[in-house]
């Protein structure tokens, strides 16, 4: 049976897509094929289509078909970390003497990757505010192929028009990338919106339990999928069955875990935005937002990201996050339990001195599903 002919709500394709019943036993999850190598039969009779598990395993096949599901796109793909996913997809799309746009404000690790890796190899790059539609058009040059976003953005969680930047992209004959790791598609499909590609920090969020490291790509273009699965299988980056397992239990509960993460959010921004000794509340839910009204229009709820200035400076920004006891001092996001940190000095580090640094004074929150209460009160003691 297809997986579509099950259900287009997304709670139920969450808990089913990908997720048929064991033949053998009619076990309801689907089993952790521990396998390397598969018996055929005969020469090139491959049965089931499986012949070596860096080329394709049923678990992840089982989690591939889910995450497509989810993003109402035909082919996804699940890779060892977020960043094995994105190289594996600029591998594909780009050659060298191309030219990407990427946002002001992005994930230290993607940054990292264009700034010392891609670079190496003869790609080029331009930041834009993606935020302004206006800027990214103005960042295309005839040699760009592909328009790189986050919405919400990290840590800043500014937000992109998906619709207004995937339009400037076609017009340039472009590729839409859309990193969802901080939305996942319980809040945002991009590419309905008509994102090419959407990535994902599988880590983060759809594993939710802080406990397995992925990554994910998801295209609604057939040919393009193939491409991605060709280098997907040349590169070798692939996740791992049990990691597999484990991301694919994680998403039958991502809707009622993000509407709990956005709740709680929600009350933490709110009670920030109040305190004598914050400067600046940044989540999309709040009406000053600069965004909130675009959040609005493509978002379910608004996430479960909150970032914040306090006055002091970066040593008071730091004192915060070590005073934080009910919220861990860690780097990710996404896990049930909340986070906090010091963008400058932990994540987005690599990005110090370039166009994408961050604000000294920044404190990043994962707000977790914990009792909101405890963790407001936490947040008040840590800022004193």
């Amino acid at each position: 049976m297809s997986d579509r002919h099950i259900s287009q709500h997304f709670e139920t394709l969450a808990i089913h897509a990908g997720n048929t019943a064991d033949p053998l036993t009619g076990a309801v999850v689907p089993p952790i094929y521990q396998v390397s190598t598969y018996k055929q039969d005969g020469v090139g009779g491959l049965r089931g289509g499986y012949e070596y598990s860096r080329s394709a395993n049923p678990t992840r096949t089982a989690l591939e078909e889910n995450l497509a599901a989810l993003e109402g796109g035909r082919r996804g793909l699940a890779f060892a970390s977020g960043l094995a996913a994105e190289d594996c997809l600029l591998r594909t799309l780009l050659s060298p003497g191309d030219h990407v746009v990427i946002p002001n404000d992005a994930y230290g690790g993607t940054f990292r990757l264009f700034a010392k890796v891609v670079s190496r190899w003869g790609v080029e790059w331009s930041v834009a505010d993606t935020s302004d539609p206006d800027s990214v058009r103005a960042a295309l040059t005839p040699k760009t192929k592909a328009v790189w976003v986050e919405t919400p953005s990290n840590p800043l969680l500014g937000i992109t028009d998906i619709a207004a930047v995937a339009q400037i992209a076609r017009e340039a004959g472009a590729k839409l990338v859309v990193d969802n790791t901080f939305a996942t598609p319980y809040l945002q499909q991009p590419l309905a919106l008509g994102a090419d590609v959407v990535v994902h920090s599988l880590t983060k969020y759809m594993g939710g339990h802080s406990d397995v490291v992925g990554g994910a790509l998801i295209v609604g273009d057939q040919e393009l999928g193939e491409e991605l699965a060709y280098h997907q299988n040349a590169m070798g980056a692939v996740a791992g069955p049990f990691d597999s397992w484990l991301v694919l239990r994680g998403t039958k509960t991502l809707s009622v875990r993000m509407d709990r993460h956005s709740e709680n959010a929600g009350k933490v921004a709110e009670m920030l935005t109040r305190h004598a000794r914050v400067t600046r509340v940044l989540y999309p839910g709040l009406p000053e937002h600069p965004g909130h009204e675009v959040a609005a229009k493509q978002m379910k709820a608004f996430g479960g990201m909150v970032s914040f200035q306090v006055e002091g400076g970066e040593e008071a920004a730091v004192e915060v996050c070590n005073r934080a006891k009910v919220f861990t001092l860690g780097e990710s996001l996404g896990g049930v339990e909340s986070l906090i940190e010091h963008p400058g000095r932990m994540t987005h580090a690599s990005a110090a001195g370039s166009a994408l640094e961050v604000p000294a004074d920044l404190v990043r929150l994962s707000v977790g599903i914990e009792n909101v209460d405890d963790l407001l009160q936490d947040l008040q003691q840590a800022l004193g």
